[in-house]
């Protein structure tokens, strides 16, 4: 029984302050994770309309309005730069490292009406200050938001991932896209975030009882694990009790609370069901993720049945 941890480093203030704290506690809790980096300028102001929007507003207590400045009054900081000390003691902690992207809102509101010039460029300078941070290549991948598009998805093949975490799902696969098969192994988010949950009205969730509702979801284990996404600026910052609580219960339901890497080392790639990518939305978890719901990559049907017996 595997549970993997998968960790989105978004901002400035998150891997500066919940990065340092997540490490702490996990070490506390024996757990593994995988840390997911945004490496280049915090720009998250760019979003601000954002957090105004219905079921956005925790935006602000979360986030904190001046990293909701960053990028519009205020310049922004330069994440992999400025943190790289940061950064650093996570892979020396034991922790995975892999890229999520450069700049968090330019991906997300971008790269899916992106061309091919400007996905490579942006995934390039991600693999580029990643390099110049850690001396060796990425080897993981997990988009902004689960967003991306053609290119995105043929680039993690071409620049050498070992695997990628960019899509919600159920189970590992290997990806295609139109016809097209990507060998690059996808490990889907398995469960709803927590900010997902979290919201007025729909399940009536809040930050006493989120736990409650992620403990029932994990009671049904999954043959090749579980993979969670938190994030470094929630579950690091003022979400970090409630974090606390779930790697209790997980513990408690015996699971071994783990890294996507992990879970991707106990794979056979060559026998992974081939699956559709698919852009679309989850079914809401709560009115407030209704109101803010937005498109992204989904794991989609299989692709030709008769063929899943082996992606390669």
């Amino acid at each position: 029984m595997k549970l993997a941890l998968k960790i989105d480093v978004n901002t400035w203030r998150g891997t500066l302050q919940g990065v340092p704290r997540l490490i702490e506690v996990l070490q506390r809790h024996e757990a593994e994770a995988s840390f997911f980096l945004a490496l280049g300028p915090d720009h998250s102001g760019r979003a601000l309309k954002h957090a105004f929007r219905p079921g956005h507003t925790a935006l602000l207590s979360h986030y904190g309005i001046k990293t909701l400045l960053y990028g519009t009054l205020l310049p922004g900081p330069d994440i992999g730069r400025s943190c790289a000390e940061i950064l650093r003691s996570v892979r020396d902690a034991g922790f995975e490292v892999g890229i999520q992207c450069w700049d968090r809102v330019r991906w997300q509101d971008g790269i899916e009406h992106a061309d091919s010039r400007w996905t490579e460029r942006e995934m390039q300078q991600a693999c580029k200050r990643f390099e110049e941070i850690f001396d060796s290549p990425a080897k993981a991948h997990a988009a902004a938001g689960w967003q991306m598009n053609a290119q995105a998805l043929r680039l993690t093949q071409r620049l050498g991932f070992d695997y990628a975490c960019d899509t919600r799902g159920t189970h590992p696969y290997m990806p295609v896209y139109r016809g097209e098969v990507i060998h690059c192994p996808q490990l889907p988010t398995t469960l709803p975030t927590i900010d997902e949950l979290i919201g007025p009205g729909g399940l009536g969730l809040n930050v006493d009882n989120v736990h409650e509702h992620l403990l029932d979801l994990t009671q049904e284990t999954l043959p090749s694990g579980h993979v969670f996404t938190l994030r470094a600026e929630l579950e690091g910052m003022k979400l970090l009790p409630v974090f606390e609580k779930l790697l209790t219960g997980w513990r408690e339901q015996g699971y071994t609370l783990t890294s996507t890497r992990a879970i991707f080392a106990s794979l056979d790639a060559a026998m992974l069901p081939r699956h559709e990518v698919v852009r679309g939305m989850l079914a809401p978890a709560s009115e407030g993720h209704r109101k803010r719901r937005k498109t992204l990559m989904l794991q989609g049907e299989p692709f030709l049945d008769t063929w899943n017996l082996a992606a390669a």
